[in-house]
């Protein structure tokens, strides 16, 4: 039982950092290869996990050889692109400026089901509403409205919005965040004379986000339900 469990543990970790080097992609995302070598390493984990029987480096060995496989091909790919295009394709054009091309939507095995499933998928309802939509080497579909049917942006209505700034968890449980801190241009001393002034402190904070313009958020301990 205690062999079983120690490989299990091994294999769950070996894993983990297998996936963690195939970098972060969601499932949806991922290129033919790289989805390939995920379902291959979970075949290959499980096999030493339910047969004791199994030398666990008959499940390592292989997972190893496949992760080293798919990092020479992601650095070949991104020096080639031609090697690019022969292991992930192309995107395809499915609609242009109104016209649907049905042969590509033939070559993809994709139905007019399919198309406007996709369509609502990305929020659009009409087809008339659509000027281009491509297949991307990952399957999603990527729409690009005719100007009538986009959203009105700053930019058309000729305004010019105050520069948005993006804000940052610098406290978490109670816990200082320190490269958030240093990434949002602030300090802890401009922290903690903020926190005095609100009769606060650091361990008194359930969530707490800063901008770079000084703008913050904070969610104490006490307006958390637990």
């Amino acid at each position: 039982m205690t062999i079983a469990l120690l490989r299990t543990i091994i294999l769950y970790f070996v894993v983990i950092a297998s996936i963690r080097l195939l970098g972060k992609r969601q499932v949806g995302e991922l290129q033919a290869s790289e989805l390939v070598v995920t379902l291959l390493i979970s075949d290959l984990a499980s096999v030493p996990m339910q047969s004791s029987g199994v030398p666990l480096m008959s499940g390592l060995i292989p997972i190893l050889v496949l992760v080293f496989l798919e990092l020479i091909l992601s650095g070949a790919m991104l020096k080639s692109a031609r090697f690019r295009r022969l292991f992930c394709g192309s995107p395809v054009i499915l609609l242009w400026n109104g016209v649907i091309d049905k042969s590509a939507m033939k070559k993809l095995r994709i139905t007019v089901d399919d198309l406007f499933e996709q369509l609502r998928q990305q929020g659009v309802f009409h087809l008339e509403d659509v000027y281009c939509a491509v297949v991307e080497t990952n399957g999603k579909l990527s729409v690009l409205l005719r100007e009538t049917a986009q959203p009105v942006t700053a930019k058309m209505a000729g305004l010019t919005p105050e520069k948005a700034e993006m804000p940052l968890p610098v406290i978490s449980d109670g816990l200082l965040l320190k490269k958030s801190m240093d990434i949002s241009g602030h300090d802890r001393k401009w922290l903690e004379s903020l926190l005095r002034k609100k009769k606060l402190k650091i361990n008194e904070i359930f969530i707490m986000t800063v901008d770079a313009a000084g703008g913050h958020h904070i969610v104490t301990n006490k307006e958390v339900v637990e």
